[in-house]
This record gives structure tokens, C-alpha cells and sequence, in this order.
């Protein structure tokens, strides 16, 4: 058993490894011409020029978070905070360089049909995967054996958590930042090109396509992969803090029999999802349909592959850790249950946003129909579906919690206080166990997206188009599933941090102040509201601030049409001056990330320092709304945008038509909704638990 944590790391070293063999895989395939080398270079200078940007502006809050931390906690947590701020922020590094190299190889390969081009561009998006869960799960095993295991030091889970906090850090404003970015540029681009001008998605008489594209790299591929090692790394975190800030269920260090055991199951069920997501990566293969039910099943693929191998993994894990008279009822297939339970609810979660936001299904030709009436109906009945998924997420998300706690008791008896929420922090783990191919197919849509917008400069012939269309249409799917994942994984974290935030309290103070959650009394009551309101200035401050971008966006657009003789006729040799808008975008997302980034740090600071109870509302209050925001603006902007696309493939009309201009402003108000705000609610919700998880010492 104290090989565990050895073998977790080994077996993060071996998703790095995958990650540098899929990285030279890609590299060695064809860019395709001159000009599709130019634009893929063109996305690759703004991509990391913002990045680059993005973290000297984050480095400042960093820098100051960790003197605050060192000050307040402890010297060494401060060291563990930069840890997974650099792991973080590295990780979304390494995979957006890959996405755009990736972008153009794919688009070459396109015109040898979907069997060529998808597995580079999955293979793009495997780069992203296993660099980060592989460095999250590398970083937080170094943690945890230097300060738990090999220095022993005082408040070592304290330092352990700080990692998460870190992380977090990094994957808030990398989410914000580059959301903003990505849908002041998309916003710009379809409002002046597909509905004033009238020309193609991805046109190259657009001064914004370069933009747009960049902005798919630096929110879907290195913001998107930023959240998952966050929430990767905080559902690893959770049931380890629970377990010992809860006094380690009845022991008092994790050296004492009975408790290691509780500390490298977590970790077990890491390494078991990690070689299952090695292993069901290389069966991701093409096929030669476009038809989008062929390339998903060929997608999905290797995610049930490496969810199977979890499941049998985890049986045989529970058995072997918690076998003999560990636990009073001797039934350690209880704890099997709770990983398992949240691994289904996961992929049903994935499973209902794909009902809604795919065009297979009714909620899209529902949506595509009222575009017959005009934007008004579109936009009702985006928001409609929007809402109807929360629903059913919410009554998924309870069965996996009802699963998981009863599992937890059937393993420590029903008489113990916190098995049945350390079955529900397993769950979570369940969920993200497959973290590696997991993302690698929500990183595959980003470079497929690309690759379309390439063709299109480039001006390929039309049936590379098709092909990429097909392979981009499927991304938005995928993407919408990965963000079920994420936020189902986070409204379980957030629950085990919640309660292992309560225990710190306690302990803290020797015993002396416990959380008091009544909502008869009046600061938690305060506290709850402030908690419920916070998810919706949080998301108006993002979503005003993608109108801002975009308003400037729009009026660059429109002067350069304006302005730059031939631009709008594509007259020969006149080019768009691409790189002001590459700077409009970058200059306006930062500027705009710094509001709504400080507020989920500085907020539940403010509050515990004056009112631990009132903290404890809060927490209560932000996680309920933040989690029913996460979902509809999550599947109300993905069933809006294949909406879109739907009609693009030939429905009500296609391209041109009134219902697709109807249909374009409906995506434009589902782009901040799905790529900007909605993703950021699942890290709003543990970002602020985790600040308080971190910083509950200091509140008593």
C-alpha cells in the first residue's frame, strides 16, 4: 500500500511520455502548402503572444497570493501554491503549442477523408490530455510524499491543499481570460462577415478569422485544459483533506493503521484511470464516413474503453486495500461502488448534454425550427432547453450522491460520521478518473474548428471543408460532454471540501467553534444570499465583458471593410490587417479578467475574516446556483451553435437564409453562455471553497 502513491506517479510519468510520443506523432505529418504553413504559423504567434501575456498579468496575483499564504497558513504552502500555478499553467502551454501545429496537419490530412484526419487531430488533443493529468497527478504526488510522507511536516495536508488552490488560480483566469478573448473575436467575426457582409464562416476577406481562431486555442484548448487539471487535481485533493481534517477517522497522522489506507485509495483509483486512458488512446481510429454517429462512436472509443478498465481496476483495488477487518462491516466493494456510481453519473451527465446540444436529437431541430419565426423565438427556446438540462443534470447529480454515500456507509457502517461523504469525495474521483482521454477528445474540437477555418483561408477545395465540418460539429458534442464532467465533478468536490472546511474550523480552534449552518440564523442566512447572487454577477461581469471585446471587435471589422480598398470584394493581393484584431481581442481579455477573476478569491476572504457562519452559507448558496448556471449556459450555448450548424448543412433553408441569420444570433448569444461564463461557474464554485478550505485557520 505505501507503494500507492509511487505507482500513481510512475503512471503520470507514463501519460507524459504518451504525451511527447503523440506530440512527435503529429509533428511528423504533412502542414500542407505554403499558405496553410502561413496561417497555422499566424495562429501560433497570437495564441502564445496572449498566453505569454495572460500569465505575466496572472504571475502579479500569484506573487501576491502566495505572500498573503506564506504569511497567514504557512512558508511551505506558499511553495506548493506555485507548484500548481506553474503545473497549471505549463500544462495549458505544451497543449495549446500543440493544437496549432496540429490545426493544419489536420486540414491537410482532411483531403484524404475523416480516417486520416481524425486520429491527428485527436492525437492533438492527447498531447493536452496527458500533459495535464499527468502533471497534475505528477505535481500533487511530489506534494504529497515531500510534506506528508517524507518531511512529515506540521499542517502537511494544510500545504497539500494549497496545491489545489494553486491550480485553481491559474484554470479561473485562464478560463476567464481566454474565454473572453475567444468570443470577442468569434462574436465579431459572424456579426460583420456571416450576417452584414454576407460571406463565409472562416472567410479570408475577414479581418477577425485569425483572431477567432487564435481564440479557439487560448480558451477551448489551454483554458479548458487549465479547469480539468484544477478539477482533476481537486477531486484527488478532496477525499485526502476530508479524511484528514476530520482527524482521520478516529487516528491522528497517516502512518496509523486503519488510515492509510483512506489517504492512497484516492490516489489507487488515479492510477487505475490513468493506465486506462493510456490504453484506450490508441484505439481512437477513423473511419471513412462523415456521418457524425460513425466518428463519434470512433471518438468515444477509447473513453469506455478506459472507463471499463477503471471500473474492473476499482473492484479489484477496493479489495485489496480494505480487505480483512478493516471496517466494521466488511464490505469494501461499497467504496468500489461510490468511484463507480460517479464514473456513470459522469457519463450520463456527458450523455444528457449530448441529447441536447447534438443535432441528432429534438431540443436542436426544435431550436432550428424557430429560426423559421426569426432571433427572438431562437433565442426563447435556446434558453427554454437551457434550462429543461438542469433538471435532469440535477436529478443525475443526486442520484450519484445518494450512490456514493450509500456506498460510503455500506464500507464504514452507518454509525460512522464521514464514510458516507467520503464515498460521495470518491465519486467525484470516478468522474475524472479518465481526466487523460477525456480531454484529449474535448482538445480534438478546438483543432478541428481550426482546421475548418484553414481550409477556408486557404481556399481548399470544397470537399476538405466537409470533411473538417464533420469533425467540427462533433467537437461542439464532445465539448459540452467534458464540460458535464467538469461540472459534475466540481458540485462534488465543492460538497467533500465544503465538509472538510467545517472539520479545519473545528479544528483550528481547538474544538471550540463548529459551523453553525442554521438558515434561521441571520448571518447565514446573509451569507446564503450573498453565496446564491455571486454565480450571476460573476457570469454578468464576463458576459458584459465579452460585449465590450466584441463591441470593439465589430467597429475594427467594420472600418477595415470600409476603409481597405477590394477588401470586401476580394480583390486580388488585398489582405485584412488580421494582427490589429489579434491585439483588440488580447488587450480587452485581460483588462476585462481582472474583475471577475479577484472576485471568487477575495469575496469568501472578506467574509470568513468577519463571519465564519456567514462563509458557510455563502459556500452553500454559490454551490447550488453556481452548479444550475454551469448547466444551462453550458447546454443552452452548445444546442444554439449546432443549431446553427445544422441549418449550415442544408435544413430551413442553409446558409444565407433567414432562418441561418436568425440562427447566427442565437449562437453569438450562446458563444459567452458556453465558452466563457458557463465553464467558469465549476471553478468559481471550488475556487471559493478551496480559499476557504486553505485559509479556515486563519479565519478562527
Amino acid at each position: 500500500m505505501e507503494a500507492i502513491p509511487y505507482l500513481a506517479a510512475l503512471s503520470a510519468l507514463a501519460g507524459l511520455g504518451l504525451a511527447g510520443y503523440y506530440y512527435t506523432s503529429v509533428k511528423a505529418a504533412s502542414p500542407g502548402n505554403d499558405r496553410m504553413v502561413f496561417l497555422m504559423t499566424e495562429i501560433q504567434k497570437g495564441a502564445k503572444a496572449f498566453l505569454q501575456k495572460e500569465y505575466q498579468w496572472v504571475a502579479v496575483f500569484a506573487v501576491a497570493m502566495m505572500i498573503l499564504i506564506a504569511i497567514v497558513i504557512d512558508p511551505l504552502a506558499s511553495v506548493s501554491y506555485l507548484l500548481g500555478a506553474v503545473l497549471s499553467g505549463g500544462a495549458g502551454y505544451a497543449g495549446m503549442t500543440v493544437a496549432t501545429m496540429a490545426n493544419a496537419r489536420t486540414t491537410e490530412a482532411a483531403k484524404d477523408g475523416p480516417a486520416k484526419a481524425l486520429p491527428i487531430a485527436f492525437r492533438g488533443g492527447a498531447v493536452m490530455g496527458f500533459a495535464v493529468a499527468g502533471l497534475a497527478l505528477l505535481g500533487l504526488m511530489f506534494t504529497y510524499l515531500l510534506f506528508v510522507e517524507w518531511l512529515e511536516v506540521d499542517k502537511a495536508f494544510e500545504i497539500v491543499t494549497a496545491y489545489g488552490l494553486g491550480a485553481s488560480t491559474i484554470a479561473l483566469f485562464s478560463r476567464v481570460g481566454g474565454g473572453i478573448y475567444t468570443k470577442a473575436a468569434d462574436v465579431g467575426a459572424d456579426l460583420v462577415g456571416k450576417v452584414e457582409a454576407g460571406i463565409p464562416e472562416d472567410d479570408p476577406r475577414n479581418p477577425a478569422t485569425i483572431a477567432d481562431n487564435v481564440g479557439d486555442n487560448v480558451g477551448d484548448v489551454a483554458g479548458m485544459g487549465a479547469d480539468l487539471f484544477e478539477s482533476y487535481a481537486g477531486s484527488i485533493i478532496a477525499p485526502i483533506s476530508l479524511v484528514a481534517f476530520a482527524g482521520a477517522i478516529g487516528a491522528e497522522s497517516a502512518g496509523d493503521d486503519g488510515v492509510l489506507q483512506f489517504f492512497v485509495f484516492p490516489m489507487f483509483v488515479a492510477f487505475i484511470g490513468m493506465v486506462g486512458s493510456i490504453i484506450g488512446s490508441f484505439l481512437v481510429k477513423g473511419g471513412d464516413s462523415t456521418d457524425s454517429k460513425s466518428l463519434s462512436k470512433a471518438l468515444h472509443m477509447g473513453t469506455n474503453v478506459a472507463m471499463g478498465i477503471t471500473i474492473v481496476g476499482v473492484v479489484a483495488g477496493s479489495f485489496w486495500i480494505f480487505g480483512g477487518d478493516t471496517f466494521p462491516e466488511d464490505k469494501p466493494w461499497g467504496l468500489a461502488v461510490s468511484v463507480i456510481g460517479g464514473l456513470i453519473v459522469g457519463w450520463a451527465l456527458g450523455k444528457t448534454a449530448e441529447y441536447y446540444t447534438s443535432d441528432h436529437f429534438s431540443p436542436v431541430k426544435k431550436i432550428a425550427q424557430q429560426t423559421e419565426t426569426g432571433p427572438a423565438t431562437t433565442v426563447l427556446k435556446g434558453i427554454s432547453t437551457g434550462m429543461v438540462s438542469v433538471a435532469a443534470s440535477v436529478v443525475l447529480i443526486l442520484i450519484g450522491v445518494a450512490v456514493a454515500y450509500w456506498g460510503g456507509q455500506q464500507a464504514l457502517g452507518s454509525d460512522n460520521e464521514i464514510g458516507g461523504l467520503y464515498g460521495i469525495a470518491l465519486a467525484a474521483i470516478g468522474m475524472l478518473a479518465t481526466t487523460g482521454v477525456v480531454v484529449s477528445v474535448d482538445a480534438y474540437g478546438p483543432i478541428a474548428d481550426n482546421a475548418g477555418g484553414i481550409a477556408e483561408m486557404a481556399e481548399l477545395d470544397p470537399s476538405v471543408r466537409e470533411v473538417t465540418d464533420a469533425l467540427d460539429s462533433l467537437g461542439n458534442t464532445t465539448a459540452a460532454i467534458a464540460k458535464g464532467f467538469a461540472v459534475g465533478s466540481a458540485a462534488l468536490t465543492a460538497l467533500a471540501l465544503f465538509k472538510s472546511f467545517e472539520f479545519a474550523v473545528a479544528t483550528a480552534s481547538g474544538g471550540e467553534t463548529n459551523l453553525d449552518l442554521n438558515i434561521g440564523e441571520i448571518d447565514v442566512f446573509i451569507g446564503l444570499f450573498i453565496g446564491a447572487a455571486l454565480p450571476f454577477l460573476f457570469a454578468a461581469l464576463t458576459i458584459d465583458a465579452v460585449g465590450r471585446a466584441a463591441a470593439q471587435m465589430i467597429e475594427e471589422v467594420r472600418r477595415q471593410f470600409r476603409e481597405i480598398p477590394g477588401l470586401r470584394e476580394g480583390e486580388p493581393g488585398v489582405i485584412p490587417d488580421s494582427a490589429r484584431c489579434v491585439a483588440i481581442s488580447t488587450e480587452a481579455s485581460l483588462k476585462e479578467m481582472v474583475i471577475p477573476g479577484g472576485l471568487a478569491v477575495v469575496v469568501p476572504l472578506i467574509i470568513g475574516f468577519i463571519d465564519v457562519d456567514a462563509l458557510g452559507g455563502l459556500l452553500a448558496g454559490a454551490l447550488v446556483t453556481g452548479f444550475a448556471l454551469a448547466i444551462f449556459m453550458a447546454n443552452a450555448g452548445g444546442a444554439w451553435d449546432n443549431a446553427k450548424k445544422y441549418i449550415e448543412a442544408g435544413a430551413h433553408g442553409g446558409k444565407g437564409s433567414d432562418p441561418h441569420k436568425a440562427a447566427v444570433v442565437g449562437d453569438t448569444v450562446g458563444d459567452p453562455f458556453k465558452d466563457t461564463s458557463g465553464p467558469a461557474m465549476n471553478i468559481l464554485i471550488k475556487v471559493m471553497t478551496i480559499v476557504s478550505l486553505v485559509f479556515a485557520s486563519a479565519f478562527v
